[in-house]
């Protein structure tokens, strides 16, 4: 299946990494952690690791290690503003649960 983006968070990655000046997209994994068992992790990716997947969105890059890959295939991320919040949501087929502020899972 894969990772991708939404239009909005493919710009939003899109204008961070012209701001930073470098950078071919996003490295996505999880981690344990959280009420619920999982969290998600979030950062630029300056190149791929040998084991990373790697999946092209929009033109940016998305970067999966191998050991999160089963827990994010076919996850989309998404960029939104609602109100004063703004940020990343994860629409994410595999989770079963989450915790009540939405950052941890369980798969």
């Amino acid at each position: 299946m894969g990772i991708t983006l939404s239009p909005a968070a493919a710009q939003h990655v899109a204008g961070f990494i012209a701001k930073r000046g470098k950078g071919i997209g996003i490295r996505l994994g999880v981690k344990t952690s959280g009420c619920s068992g999982m969290a998600y992790k979030l950062e630029f990716a300056d190149a791929p690791d040998p084991e990373d997947a790697v999946f092209e969105s929009h033109g940016l890059k998305v970067l999966v290690d191998p050991k999160s890959l089963p827990y994010l295939d076919g996850t989309e991320l998404d960029y939104a503003k609602e109100g004063l919040n703004e940020g990343f949501r994860f629409n994410n087929p595999n989770v079963k649960d989450q915790c009540g502020c939405g950052e941890s899972f369980n798969v």
